[in-house]
């Protein structure tokens, strides 16, 4: 059954409530690996649950050194623990620069001014496994029409960046598709989450297929927001049925009707990005690691 990274995320983080660009040479690649290329985990979701330690093999035997994990419960990395996680990834040369874990407001601690033990395990365990960026990928729905709360939000998103600098990190906010249809008064919300968190604490990762089934164009916001897009998640999207609010689904690099070619050429020379991540959530009948293996053979043919 197809699950949308939507409804994945929006019930990982109620599960949660109940328990400047990176600098070149971390993306230094030699052989077949690629530069500034990675993999968001949970493109294999469903072989990582499985069985994590031979899914990362696969991966990266088709040629990926960087990958974004998707799955840190209770301070461990797909069961294992920031140490453990990192030596797995060493031992197959892979690297780790980013990572998603959900922020919501109740990592902060208002009566102490400081955030809860658990967003500081989360940025601490982060450094460990040698991550750049800690992305939050969803905003509670709570938040987005309360213009308070949202304040308050964007407040959260540049101390936990000031947070991450102190480990030589930043934070990252991560777009799905209602920061698009949600206005803030005459604009969007993501405009609003741009322009209020500041550039040098936090970065966004642009998730160009997420915001197109609401009519957001990935190229009208890197023109728009030269500098913002320090990591991109990398999408193709056909037309499908509606499911889940959706009415379209991702698909292997240009095979769907974005223009990623000219999109991830854009960010590259515009958009400030320096971390492209392929990310596929639904495979048209195909194996999820041969879905990636092609994609990342597009991406090397488009000179990535």
């Amino acid at each position: 059954m197809y699950t949308s990274r939507r409804s994945f995320l929006k019930t990982g983080a109620m599960a949660m409530a109940g328990a400047a660009l990176l600098p070149d040479s971390l993306f230094a690649a030699t052989g077949n690996k690629l530069k500034r290329v990675g993999l968001q985990l949970y493109s294999v979701r469903d072989a990582m649950k499985a069985d994590p330690l031979g899914t990362l093999k696969k991966v990266a035997d088709v040629g990926y050194v960087h990958v974004e994990h998707a799955n840190y419960i209770d301070r461990k990395f797909y069961g294992y623990t920031a140490k453990e996680f990192k030596k797995i990834l060493d031992d197959l040369n892979l690297k780790m620069p980013s990572g998603h874990t959900v922020m919501t407001p109740r990592h902060w601690d208002a009566s102490k001014n400081d955030f809860t033990d658990e967003w500081k395990y989360t940025v601490e365990d982060a450094a460990t496994l040698g991550q750049k960026y800690v992305i939050s990928p969803w905003m509670d729905e709570k938040v987005r029409t309360d213009t308070d709360a949202l304040k308050r939000t964007m407040e959260q998103f540049n101390k936990s960046g000031e947070l991450c600098k102190k480990s030589n990190m930043m934070f990252g906010y991560h777009n799905h598709n209602f920061e698009i249809s949600t206005k803030v008064g005459d604009i969007t919300l993501y405009d609003y989450i741009i322009q209020n968190t500041d550039a040098a604490l936090v970065v966004q990762q642009i998730d160009i297929g997420n915001m197109y089934s609401t009519g957001g164009m990935a190229l009208e916001f890197i023109n728009k927001y030269p500098g913002r897009f320090q990591s991109m998640h990398v999408k193709d999207e056909i037309k499908v049925p509606p499911h889940d609010g959706d009415d379209t689904e991702s698909t292997i690099l240009g095979k769907g009707i974005l223009p990623v070619k000219d999109i991830v050429a854009a960010a590259a020379k515009k958009g400030g990005t320096s971390l492209f991540i392929i990310e596929q959530e639904s495979y048209q009948g195909m194996d999820p690691v041969d879905c990636v293996k092609i994609d990342l053979q597009i991406m090397k043919k488009w000179g990535y």
